[in-house]
C-alpha cells in the first residue's frame, strides 16, 4: 500500500480538508509556471481519470492525487536562472516550454530563438542562443534537477510519502530515456511520475488548443515521451464530453473531493496549516536569490513585534502565517523585474505594485486562511494612505497589518537587493524612525527597535 501522507501527529477535528487548501493554493504555482489558474487542478482531474482507466491500485491513488496537485512545488527555483540565461520573462519561458517538444534538437532550438532577449535584434538573439549553446551546455538538465529536487523536498516538508515525492521528482522523465533530469527509461520511471507527466501535457494542450490537439500530441509522443499504456488509457476517455466539460469548465475544483480516496482524506489542524504556510514560503522565496528566507524572516520579525505589543496567541499565530504568505502574489511578477539591478520603469513599478492584490486573490481562495487575508495583503499599505495596492488610511489598518508592514520594510532594508547591499541595523532603524507616525506605526517601530537594541 502506498499512503499519500506520513502523519507525524494525530489530526484533530477540523472543518478544512488539506486537499481543498492545497488545491486553492496551487493557483499560485500555476501563475509561476505561466499557466492560467486551475492548471494543477485540471491536471489532477485528468491524471486521476488516467489512473482509473489503467487500473492503478486504489491504495496508490492518494499519493498520485497529491503529486498531481503539487507537481509544481519546485517551479520557482529555476526562475532566476531562466531569466538570466534568456533575458526574458520566466513566466513566458515556462509557458511556451510546456508546449515545446524539447527533447528534440530542432524544436528546442526554435524555442530558444523565439524566446531569447525578445526585444533585441534578430542578430543579437541568435548570438545569445549561440552563446548559451557554448557556455551553458547542461544547464537545462541542471535547472530541471533543481526544480524536481526542490519540489520533492517541499513535499517532504508537508509530510507526504516517498511515492508522492518521487512522482514529483520524475515528472519530466520520458519513456524513451531522453527526459530529465536522470534520463530514466520505461518502467524505471515510477508509474505515478509517468502519469503526472502525461496528465500535465494533456492539460496544457487541451486548455490551449482543445482536446483534439491534446490527443494528437499524446499519440505523437506515445512510446517516446509517454508510456503507451497510459496514452491508451487517456485516449479511452478523450471523447467523454461530460468529463471535459467539468475539466475545462469554470470551476474544476468542485470535482476534486470525489477523487480523493476516502480512507486518505486529510484534515488540516493548526500544525498542518503552519506546515503549509512554511512550505509555500519556501516556494515564494525561491523565485529570487535576493529574497532567500525573506518570508520566514518577516514572519519572525512580525512575531517579535507582536509579542512586544502583547498580541494574543491567536493573533501571533495569524501574524506569523501572514508573514510567511504575504509575498505569495510576487509569484505572478516577472523575475526580470524583481531582479533588475537598474531603476524600474513606470510599467515595471506598476507590475510590482499589483503583487499585494495577487496575494489577496490567492489567499481569498483558502477558507482556512480567511483570518490572514487582510493582514497579508496590506503589507505595503501606509498610515498616510499613500501605500498600495488599496491606499488604505490609518483607521483601516489593524495592529497586525501595521506590525507586518514594519517587519517587511526592515527585512527588505537589511537584505541585499540587486541594486544595493543590505543596510546595517542602525541605518535601517533610522529609516524606520524617519517614517514613524507618518507612514509606519510608531508602536511597531519602537517594539522592533527595543528588541534589536
Amino acid at each position: 500500500m502506498t499512503a499519500s501522507y506520513a502523519p507525524t501527529a494525530p489530526v484533530r477535528e477540523s472543518a478544512f480538508r488539506t486537499s481543498e487548501i492545497l488545491s486553492a493554493l496551487s493557483c499560485a504555482l500555476d501563475i509561476t509556471e505561466g499557466q492560467p489558474p486551475g492548471h494543477a487542478v485540471r491536471t489532477c482531474l485528468i491524471g486521476m481519470r488516467i489512473a482509473e482507466r489503467t487500473g492503478v491500485p486504489l491504495e496508490d491513488r492518494g499519493a498520485l492525487f497529491y503529486a498531481l496537485l503539487l507537481k509544481d512545488l519546485g517551479c520557482s527555483s529555476n526562475a532566476a536562472r531562466l531569466c538570466s540565461l534568456f533575458g526574458a520573462d520566466d513566466r513566458a519561458l515556462k509557458r511556451e516550454h510546456k508546449l515545446t517538444d524539447w527533447s528534440r534538437s530542432r524544436p528546442s532550438l526554435a524555442y530558444a530563438l523565439r524566446n531569447a532577449v525578445p526585444d533585441a535584434s534578430p542578430m543579437a538573439r541568435a548570438f545569445r542562443v549561440a552563446s548559451m549553446a557554448v557556455k551553458e551546455k547542461g544547464s537545462g538538465r541542471e535547472m530541471v534537477q533543481t526544480r524536481c529536487d526542490r519540489g520533492a523536498d517541499i513535499a517532504t516538508m508537508l509530510g507526504f510519502t516517498h511515492a508522492t515525492r518521487e512522482a514529483i521528482r520524475t515528472l519530466d522523465e520520458h519513456w524513451d530515456g531522453r527526459g530529465m533530469p536522470e534520463g530514466l527509461t520505461g518502467a524505471a520511471i515510477p508509474l505515478l511520475g509517468r502519469i503526472v507527466g502525461l496528465a500535465q501535457s494533456v492539460e496544457v494542450f487541451a486548455s490551449t488548443f482543445g482536446v483534439d490537439a491534446a490527443v494528437a500530441v499524446a499519440m505523437e509522443r506515445r512510446g517516446r515521451w509517454f508510456d503507451p499504456v497510459l496514452v491508451d488509457g487517456f485516449k479511452s476517455f478523450a471523447e467523454d464530453d461530460d468529463f471535459w466539460s467539468k475539466v475545462l469548465g469554470r470551476s474544476p475544483e468542485r470535482h476534486l473531493n470525489s477523487l480523493e480516496p476516502e480512507d486518505e482524506i486529510l484534515l488540516a489542524d493548526e500544525e498542518r496549516l503552519d506546515d503549509i504556510a512554511r512550505a509555500f514560503a519556501r516556494v515564494i522565496d525561491a523565485k529570487s536569490p535576493f529574497t532567500y528566507l525573506h518570508s520566514e524572516r518577516v514572519a519572525e520579525l512580525a512575531g517579535t513585534i507582536g509579542r512586544r505589543l502583547d498580541f494574543s496567541g491567536v493573533e501571533l499565530r495569524d501574524l506569523r502565517r501572514a508573514g510567511l504568505l504575504h509575498d505569495i502574489g510576487k509569484l505572478g511578477v516577472s523575475t526580470l523585474i524583481l531582479d533588475k539591478p537598474d531603476r524600474l520603469t513606470e510599467r515595471e513599478r506598476a507590475e510590482v505594485r499589483v503583487h499585494p492584490a495577487y496575494t489577496q486573490r490567492i489567499l481569498e481562495r483558502v477558507a482556512a486562511f480567511a483570518g490572514i487575508v487582510e493582514v497579508a495583503s496590506a503589507h505595503h499599505e501606509r498610515l498616510d494612505g499613500k501605500g498600495y495596492h488599496l491606499g488604505l488610511p490609518a483607521e483601516r489598518l489593524s495592529p497586525m497589518s501595521r506590525a507586518l508592514a514594519v517587519a517587511d520594510v526592515y527585512e527588505a532594508l537589511t537584505a541585499d537587493r540587486p541594486y544595493r547591499r543590505g543596510l546595517p541595523r542602525n541605518e535601517a532603524l533610522a529609516i524606520l524612525r524617519g517614517q514613524s507616525g507618518s507612514a509606519l506605526c510608531t508602536a511597531s517601530v519602537e517594539a522592533l527597535a527595543s528588541e534589536l537594541d
